[in-house]
């Protein structure tokens, strides 16, 4: 395969011409059938260098994932991942490449729905912890109880009183958590305003995206700003040494998925794993919580040289 587009027209019907229709491949496609030799019933397609990169490096990482599952496996290690950041900021499909080949057995995807009636009289924390991890098990919160730090005050699902109790409240629970040896990653995806309203226009369009869409989406771009301040609140309260935060730059999705898969296994001690230097994340992707806050410091008063 050639560098080159990762689409190819194919056209159907008695009229060609105006039936052409745009064919995405499958990711992981390309690598797979890299070495396939032309012959009869084959086709040849263009493939952008960039991408056949990007898939070698993902099987790479994925294959890593799974030596840390055999190793959790077998010593008993819980590992808890957070996935926060704006509507179509990259979370879910950051996490659908982090658990394709992992065993399911042991890999939990967490994606609560809004709570019920009696949740919504519970301790607000509560409802989260059933879905803790046991020994051996990967937990990945795609959302979590931070919904309370951005969207809830954002959008008046809670009270002004309840946002701030929250905030002193989260570093302590969290502290629980890590002091009875969960090992908890707290991730924000950082996308910019350009590329969510490009991301919302392509879900729009997109039947096999449109289940992604809400009304609370709708929203997200009129209300930017008003999430830039929740963020920076949240930063401020619950970037802490045992429960720090990690910034995700995800304008470029590929970048972003790497990056964070790359971060995530650096920090865990596993048999055979990789040399450090293979698994070290770009800095221009992967941000400090600390040096995010300083970010935000310096151009709060400036929204449009404010990451997402």
């Amino acid at each position: 395969m050639a560098a080159g587009n990762t689409a190819h027209k194919k056209k159907t019907g008695d009229n060609a011409a105006n039936n052409a229709v745009s064919i995405e491949l499958l990711e992981g496609s390309s690598l797979k059938y890299k070495k396939v030799k032309p012959g009869r019933g084959t086709r040849k397609l263009w493939i952008k260098t960039t991408h056949l990169q990007y898939e070698i490096e993902l099987k790479k990482l994925q294959i890593e994932l799974m030596k840390l599952q055999k190793h959790m496996q077998a010593t008993g290690m819980r590992v808890l991942a957070i996935f926060e950041g704006r509507d179509a900021a990259g979370k879910g499909g950051t996490i659908k490449r982090i658990t394709a080949f992992l065993n399911p057995r042991l890999t939990k995807v967490i994606a609560l729905a809004r709570p019920s009636d009696t949740e919504m009289t519970q301790w607000y924390f509560q409802r989260y912890v059933p879905h803790l991890p046991a020994a051996g098990e990967l937990v990945l919160f795609d959302r979590s109880w931070y919904n309370r730090a951005m969207v809830e005050p954002v959008m008046n699902f809670c009270t002004d009183e309840q946002h701030k109790r929250f905030l002193k409240d989260v570093s302590l629970f969290e502290e629980m958590l890590v002091k009875d040896g969960i090992k908890l990653f707290k991730f924000y995806f950082s996308v910019s305003k350009a590329e969510q309203a490009k991301r919302f226009a392509a879900r729009a369009t997109d039947p096999l995206k449109q289940y992604k869409l809400s009304p609370v989406d709708t929203l997200a771009q009129k209300l930017w700003d008003k999430y830039s301040v929740k963020k920076f609140q949240m930063l401020n309260e619950s970037n802490r040494t045992l429960s720090p935060w990690t910034i995700i730059r995800s304008d470029n999705k590929k970048k972003a998925r790497t990056n964070c898969m790359k971060y995530l296994l650096s920090r865990l001690e596993y048999e055979k794993k990789l040399p450090a230097a293979e698994l070290r994340p770009d800095p221009s992707i992967v941000v400090s919580g600390i040096d995010e806050i300083k970010h935000m410091e310096q151009n709060l008063f400036s929204p449009k040289t404010l990451h997402g």
